[in-house]
């Protein structure tokens, strides 16, 4: 088990991609593999989003615990600031998602969303604390668990949204899709800090649990401190 920190790719995806997770693990991990070992991830982030990634040594562990993934064995729980404060302590957003351009036109093709038309997906929410900062982009901010019940690309991200409380420093599920492609073709603005405040989805891989095994791993600095400075 690893805890990557935000900003890092885990696996290459095309050539010239900067170090990723699995490059450092490889560098790391030398010794087992020219002694035949065999690295796999069995879980993914997204570049922006820190915490605990799952690593296999040999086939046999990644066939097990990759077997148990699509079983749903294993139980997560990641930590989220986000935008709002939800009425109640406890809620559950249960929408099928869908890559949104296969029902509208959109110029990112990666973006998900809602439909009906989706893959069956639930995500369950709990509100740790409410807190407020003084912000160009608002006052209001909580600090929730998410449980994903399902395994879908993006799918807390596009539940928080859909429930009314986007993830602080979200470009693509935040306040407006168009702060993704202002990134792409520019990178990171004063512009863009004044709306998402972080300049990375407040997203975080908090817990695992499989079997006898409870991985944690904290949060890393740019939360802490967010949660720190709100008093």
């Amino acid at each position: 088990m690893v805890d990557k920190p935000p900003h890092l790719m885990v696996h290459p995806s095309v050539p010239g991609n900067p170090p990723t997770l699995l490059d450092g693990l490889q560098a790391l991990c030398a010794y087992e593999l020219i002694t035949g070992g065999q690295l796999s991830l069995i879980n993914r982030l997204d570049r922006e989003t820190s915490g605990l990634v799952l690593v296999a040594k040999h086939k046999s562990a990644a066939r097990t615990m990759s077997k148990a993934m699509e079983h749903r064995e294993y139980e997560k729980a990641y930590l989220a600031i986000v935008w709002g404060w939800p009425e109640e302590d406890h809620f559950v957003v249960d929408g099928p998602i869908l890559r949104k351009g296969d029902v509208e036109p959109c110029p990112v093709w990666v973006q998900q969303v809602v439909h009906p038309e989706g893959k069956a997906c639930r995500t369950r929410f709990e509100v740790l604390r409410r807190f407020e900062r003084d912000t160009a982009a608002g006052k209001r901010f909580s600090l929730l668990r998410c449980h994903p019940e399902t395994g879908r690309m993006h799918q807390i991200r596009v539940h928080a949204h859909a429930g009314g409380f986007p993830i602080v420093g979200d470009k693509l599920y935040g306040p407006d899709p168009q702060h993704y492609l202002d990134f792409v073709a520019k990178g990171w603005t004063p512009a863009l800090e004044a709306a998402l405040i972080l300049n990375r989805q407040a997203l975080h891989a908090a817990e695992l649990r499989w079997r006898e095994w409870h991985w944690q791993a904290p949060l890393p600095a740019d939360l802490a401190n967010f949660l720190a400075d709100s008093g």
